[in-house]
């Protein structure tokens, strides 16, 4: 009797955690929210000038799902493909780049890079908050990962980056 008891106790137990774990283990992808103060873009250049830290930017248009597929439509125009290959698709009619000042404060977000020096270790960890100065050291330090071939999302206030979220490209 004791022993049903028992296994019922862990089963019940056992079973409260595996949902416990399906609840905290919820932080897969979701699409950075845009606002008016958000834009996509590549990075081209970080410089730094009189203690400031600046980037030379590429602004792009950032399109996911059914947004992407619409656009892809609209301008590829192929009746072979009908929706954006992998989910999204990006538009850069305007190469111009343009400067702007990271606040030294600002908030940055990765999704992944190369960690440990080891490339083959470098793995997704979403939304990964890392300071300003580890952002910098990711496009000044050599490493196998090029951190200028992903987008990043930037919040833009009083023209100055307060928030940089890398884009996830699968």
């Amino acid at each position: 009797m004791i022993n049903k008891i028992l296994v019922s106790f862990v089963a019940v137990l056992l079973g409260f955690t595996s949902f416990g774990f399906i609840q905290a283990n919820t932080n897969d992808y979701t699409p950075v929210p845009q606002d008016s103060h958000t834009k996509a873009a590549y990075i081209d250049r970080l410089y730094q000038n009189d203690g400031r830290t600046y980037l030379d930017v590429d602004f792009i248009e950032w399109y996911e799902g059914e947004d992407a597929n619409r656009v892809f439509r609209e301008r590829e125009q192929d009746p072979e493909m009908t929706e954006a290959p992998d989910g999204y698709y990006i538009v850069n009619d305007d190469t111009v780049l343009q400067s702007l000042e990271i606040a030294a404060d600002a908030k940055v977000f990765m999704q992944i890079y190369n960690r440990t020096g080891h490339i083959e270790e470098a793995d997704t960890v979403w939304n990964e908050q890392i300071s300003v100065d580890k952002f910098i050291s990711l496009f000044t330090e050599p490493s196998e990962m090029d951190m200028k071939d992903f987008p990043y999302h930037f919040t833009i206030e009083n023209n100055r980056i307060v928030k940089i979220t890398q884009q996830f490209i699968p």
